[in-house]
């Protein structure tokens, strides 16, 4: 059989062989360090056997479909670790993540911290016996069979009776999982147990609570200890903690859960955002709607929210009163219904496209408990959202067009070197997640492919993670933890604009539907807020920090002079404030300092006497004496000199 390699190597081997017995053959190293591999473009486990012609390619920790399979693994070795030490648990589920796994118990008592330590040390010892791994198979009826005794096992063999089920046996442990995973557990030299939380059964608020454990693991100890620092690193950064500290935004139980309360300086934050990004895309012609936070049912029924995001919506009342013939009201998910109304407004011809809407919206989503976090995942959020109905030979110039703006927003943010690309596709196995036929979902698919090429984006494809009308560009980002989100989309939409009858005359007098593309230019900016305070640590570029300048009079005698010279910043339109308490100036210096204040102005007798002020930077210490005008020139031509660096980037 013929197998090509990587670098379309082309190897005969005499078969059939299992994927590792291939890697064993192309090196011991290759053998040593696999981890899964891939045939024919599909993930498979070492275990396969091979006996015909395929592509083929051996994946190592180095490659992301590698580290899942070798922290699937590692999320095995807790689960037996947990049951050996604590038999009566049981086992939920256990997969790998961005950045490790978790794995999912339900114990007779909550594991505490005392209990990782334990848990933790038993791992290792699985790890140091070297514990083959094997895979097998049962029928759905033998599995049960198998799991009597483990509720939960037994809940997802009952969705499976059709199917035989693939398990995964190291020593006297087994569990019920697809794979892939590693050949034994001593591959898994370095493990660390992070952290134990609460974690609903399937992400209900329904269900019972569970015991969550979070962990990561390395092939080498030295890069667990990396890993470890990056995490220490990430903690000084964490937007959920530093953004409380400096006072930017805050919660309260009595509100609710994913309901942040943004304080004057993170609101002041966002408001300068919000006015960059409407300004820009007015510079882009676009037209500024404002819609109402909620609608009838009707609207959502035409759109497919109705059908296909009813349990991700706030609804007011229930599906009961609505098939009763009931007014039930709900807060909008997305602005796309509310902006196709405004095109309805009038008859609109080849003339007025492409017509590009945008709006600064507030949208409501009922995110589970359990996924939310701070200001990266909330259930009430503000977005820069737009919509464009544009003529097939349009689409791809005005796809270009939000690609564009998008990235010159995050340039200006300084976002842009930490981004990734994703076109997120349909799941042809799945299509009742989705609105529309096979073949228009692949008509479309193409068409943004090719725009894509065309742009010379680099990007991976990903199944199911389309929106059930279309598929998108996700500009992807990740959190100081390594938590992977979506932060900017673009999407081509093929089939709303006839649901809601959105029709144009054409050059040859006929009705057409045109192509929508929905997009947001900056994505959600509390999700953005909360990058860039980790971005930052807090230390916010000058146009973009909510208080520019603090002004410190040394002693009340300066008090007067202090507050012609706040006077003077503010008219001129400079963001500051005054500290008059009376403290010692070195302590009002250290106190601007945490807060992350660009730049201080001391006046003690000096500078009262001279006409100036002393300047103290965040970034250099003391730059001198400068009379007030000199200083905020420099603090414009600071602006400026960002400005029109991005701007110039943009055009080039």
């Amino acid at each position: 059989m013929k197998l090509t390699l990587k670098d379309n190597v082309v190897k005969e081997f005499e078969g059939p062989l299992t994927a590792y017995d291939i890697a064993k053959s192309l090196g011991p190293g290759l053998a040593k360090s696999a981890c899964a591999c891939k045939i024919n473009g599909e993930l498979k486990d070492l275990r396969t056997e091979i006996n015909s012609d395929c592509e083929f390619s051996i994946l190592t920790f180095d490659d992301s479909d590698g580290k899942k399979a070798f922290w699937h693994t590692a999320s095995h070795i807790l689960a037996q670790a947990v049951k050996n030490l604590y038999p009566e648990t049981k086992l939920a589920i256990g997969p790998a993540i961005s950045s490790g796994f978790y794995y999912d118990f339900d114990p007779e008592k909550p594991f505490g911290n005392d209990d990782l330590i334990k848990i933790e040390d038993e791992m290792r010892r699985i790890v140091k016996q070297d514990l083959v791994i094997s895979r097998y198979t049962m029928s759905a009826e033998e599995a049960k069979n198998a799991l009597s005794g483990e509720p939960y096992k037994l809940e997802l063999c009952e969705e499976h009776l059709s199917s035989e089920l693939s398990f995964y046996k190291q020593g006297d442990f087994f569990d019920l999982c697809a794979g892939p995973h590693l050949m034994s557990t001593g591959v898994v030299k370095a493990i660390k147990l992070i952290s134990c939380t609460g974690a609903y059964w399937r992400g209900s608020e329904k269900n019972k609570m569970l015991n969550r454990i979070y962990g990561t693991a390395f092939p080498k100890a030295s890069m667990l200890q990396e890993h470890l620092n990056m995490l220490e690193e990430a903690k000084k950064r964490d937007h959920n903690k530093l953004g409380r500290e400096l006072e930017l935004f805050t919660t309260s139980e009595m509100i609710g859960q994913g309901l942040p309360i943004l304080l004057p300086k993170g609101a002041k934050i966002i408001q300068i955002l919000q006015r960059f990004v409407e300004d820009e895309e007015e510079k882009r012609g676009y037209h500024i709607t404002k819609t109402p936070l909620l609608a009838k049912s009707d609207l959502y029924k035409v759109s497919g929210h109705w059908q296909h995001y009813y349990d991700g919506m706030f609804v007011l009342g229930d599906k009961q009163k609505d098939e009763d013939g009931e007014e039930v009201l709900a807060l909008r998910p997305m602005t796309c219904p509310f902006q196709f109304q405004a095109y309805l407004n009038r008859a609109r011809s080849y003339r007025d496209l492409p017509l590009r809407y945008n709006e600064t919206s507030t949208l409501f989503r009922n995110e589970a408990s359990g996924e939310m976090h701070g200001l990266i995942r909330v259930r009430q959020f503000t977005i820069s959202e737009g919509h464009l109905a544009c003529m097939p030979e349009q689409v791809e110039n005005e796809f270009r067009g939000c690609f564009e703006l998008a990235n010159f927003m995050l340039e200006s943010v300084g976002l842009s070197d930490d981004v990734f690309y994703r076109f997120s596709k349909w799941d042809e196995k799945d299509p009742e997640k989705y609105m529309g036929k096979k073949e228009d979902w692949e008509k479309t698919q193409n068409l943004m492919r090719k725009v894509l090429d065309n742009l010379g984006v680099e990007y991976t494809e990903a199944d199911g993670e389309a929106a059930f009308y279309g598929p998108k560009l996700d500009i992807q980002i990740k959190n100081a933890f390594g938590k992977e989100d979506t932060l900017i989309t673009i999407q081509i939409d093929f089939q709303l604009a006839e649901a809601f009858g959105m029709t144009y005359t054409d050059k040859d007098n006929q009705k057409k539907y045109p192509y929508v593309i929905h997009r947001t230019s900056l994505g959600c900016y509390e999700r953005t807020l909360a990058l860039l305070i980790e971005k930052y640590a807090g230390a916010f570029p000058l146009w973009l920090a909510p208080l520019q300048v603090k002004v410190m009079p040394i002693s009340d005698r300066h008090n007067d002079f202090s507050y012609k010279i706040l006077s003077k910043l503010k008219l001129s339109g400079i963001r500051a404030e005054i500290d008059i308490r009376n403290e010692k100036i070195g302590f009002k210096i250290r106190e601007a300092q945490m807060q992350k204040v660009p730049y201080m102005l001391v006046i003690g007798d000096n500078e009262q006497e001279s006409g100036k002020v002393s300047v103290r930077s965040r970034q250099s210490g003391d730059e001198g004496e400068m009379f007030i005008d000199s200083f905020c020139e420099k603090l414009f031509n600071e602006i400026a000199t960002k400005i029109n660096h991005i701007e110039k980037s943009n055009k080039s």
